[in-house]
């Protein structure tokens, strides 16, 4: 097999149907169908069974596919290697960023990185804090930025903390919150759980949730367009001096915050590309961006 084959393999595997991974691999569908071809009859073996929709891996396609993966990654470290074996901040950074900084924080922070190491091509990937810290531990960026405290034993920079306050567009007491209606949004399972722990010590009723959005800023805009008032990370509404906003405390009263954090192994800072956007980014303000 050569590298043209482990990408094929590991693209047939990430997507479970022909024509998507033709897609991804710029490839024609007969021509990668060819491809799968001379490699099970290179082997002797069946490595895909097409099903009705997609395809499925045999026991000695998933083999050959997870040994193409590992090849992958050991040509990106070879790669890597070679690149940072000059002296120049030049070559590839894979950053994984969480929604929130991706949409608000990130194209400036690349913006000013950029400025500085022309030379650089950025790679990033965005989603949930949770997929980003998964990311991280498959080695598949070398950054990622998350908001949240996960189980991590390498290194991380502490970036900004971020109070967690109820945004309305009326004036409200803290006794009418359950009967006002509420704008609700998909979040990682840590502030979900923080977030129904402060509902539940505070309030006997269930929220009263009229709207479910996917995207915080989706909920942000239909709390400013007057829908409802919603419970986010106050970097959400601070452009919104029209809001009504009101932090919410711990059963001690001390306000809850959210914390967003650098992730990063610290034998990756053997790259230059790494070493010089972790030291960048520590010389910034990245709350104020």
């Amino acid at each position: 097999m050569n590298l043209q084959d482990w990408k094929m393999l590991a693209a047939l595997y990430e997507t479970e149907n022909i024509t998507q991974a033709a897609h991804q691999l710029f490839l024609s569908q007969p021509t990668l169908t060819s491809r799968i071809q001379k490699l099970e009859n290179h082997y002797g073996v069946p490595l895909i069974l097409r099903k009705r929709r997609g395809i499925t891996f045999t026991p000695e396609g998933e083999e050959l596919a997870h040994h193409a993966k590992r090849m992958l990654l050991e040509q990106r470290k070879m790669e890597e290697k070679l690149s940072n074996m000059q002296e120049e901040v030049q070559g590839t950074l894979r950053v994984g960023v969480s929604n929130f900084f991706a949409a608000n924080k990130m194209p400036k922070l690349l913006q000013r990185f950029k400025e500085k190491y022309p030379d650089v091509e950025c790679q990033v990937v965005t989603g949930w804090s949770s997929d980003m810290h998964r990311l991280l531990l498959n080695h598949d960026v070398h950054i990622s930025f998350i908001k949240g405290n996960y189980a991590w034993k390498e290194k991380k920079a502490l970036l900004y903390e971020e109070e967690i306050c109820v945004a309305s567009p009326w004036d409200f007491t803290w006794d009418e919150l359950p009967k006002l209606p509420r704008v609700d949004y998909y979040t990682d399972e840590h502030m979900r759980i923080l977030l129904d722990d402060w509902w539940h010590q505070n309030y006997i009723e269930r929220p009263n949730i009229t709207i479910h959005v996917n995207q915080v800023e989706t909920c942000k805009e239909m709390v400013v367009h007057g829908l409802g008032y919603a419970v986010v990370a106050n970097l959400v509404v601070r452009p919104h001096a029209e809001l009504f906003i009101k932090p919410i405390t711990d059963p001690t009263g001390e306000p809850l915050k959210r914390q967003t954090w650098m992730y990063y192994q610290e034998d990756t800072l053997q790259m230059n590309i790494v070493r010089a956007f972790v030291d960048f980014v520590q010389t910034l303000d990245v709350k104020a961006l």
